[in-house]
């Protein structure tokens, strides 16, 4: 792909953990991830992957972090959007939104995201007071991001009919189960869902699906087809989930293999052009 083009990596994260816990790191799997995060940490392995631009998404439910994160954009030149947190049950979402839009940095805001995948309930996303959440953040320009479970996908569906004038972007495929190399139900729920033209997906967290300590661009080559049959490149952003992929993967492999995956497609769109448009970058 080289130099001339410029990439956005549309999906990391930082943390510090002498601010608050990220109680979701847990089990001597996730060993790795238990100290701080940073963009100082971040920043020269995106410009050695040719990353001029990167979205920084949510890790905690709390409601502190998305002004933090929106006050790191504007100090960050590397950080050109915010995929935040608010709960979107709560009554005067519209005017939380609005407050947070007027917080420093807050022009970055650019989605919202919640950890659906951790909701028992497969139907959440459909929920009537959840519903009126979602319509209050298309109402104010944003999008929303979806992480989910591949169980939980025919409802993000639903909700992709339901509200039209809103825009889905699916993070880390919807989690397919890479590991076993099991391609269905998954597959079949993914496409369904990119049958809603307002539906985006994310070519990201896919190493940390597949088997941590031996996968290859071949174990994930089946589900990143799948995703460009049925997105096309025009709705595929690339996202490295750094640092979550450096459980499997250098921030350069996970690059790597996402430019070996998407082979002759249109890889402008795939690494630039699709975040550019969808987060109004």
């Amino acid at each position: 792909m080289g130099a001339a083009v410029t990439v956005v990596d549309a999906h990391h994260h930082v943390w510090d953990l002498s601010v608050r816990d990220q109680d979701w790191i847990t089990g001597p799997e996730l060993q790795p991830l238990r100290r701080n995060f940073g963009i100082a940490d971040l920043a020269p392995e995106a410009r050695a992957a040719d990353v001029t631009r990167a979205v920084l998404v949510q890790t905690v439910t709390v409601p502190e972090e998305t002004p933090e994160f929106l006050a790191l954009a504007a100090e960050h030149e590397l950080i050109a959007g915010v995929v935040g947190w608010t709960d979107l049950t709560r009554p005067d979402v519209a005017e939380e939104l609005a407050r947070l839009r007027e917080l420093p940095g807050g022009r970055y805001l650019k989605g919202i995201r919640h950890q659906v995948q951790g909701e028992p309930d497969p139907q959440w996303l459909l929920r009537a007071d959840v519903r009126r959440g979602l319509a209050a953040v298309a109402e104010a320009g944003l999008v929303y991001d979806l992480v989910v479970l591949p169980h939980q996908l025919p409802a993000c569906a639903k909700a992709a009919a339901a509200l039209p004038e809103l825009t889905f972007v699916l993070d880390h495929l919807g989690k397919p189960p890479i590991a076993s190399g099991a391609l269905e139900p998954w597959a079949c729920h993914l496409r369904a869902l990119a049958a809603h033209p307002n539906t985006v997906c994310k070519l990201s967290g896919m190493v940390t699906e597949a088997d941590l300590a031996s996968w290859t661009a071949d174990d994930l080559r089946p589900y990143a087809d799948v995703v460009l049959e049925a997105f096309g490149p025009d709705r595929m952003m690339f996202g490295s989930d750094w640092p979550v992929c450096t459980l499997a993967a250098s921030y350069g492999q996970v690059v790597a293999a996402a430019r070996e995956l998407t082979g002759k497609s249109d890889r402008q769109q795939i690494f630039e052009g699709t975040a550019t448009r969808v987060y109004d970058l």
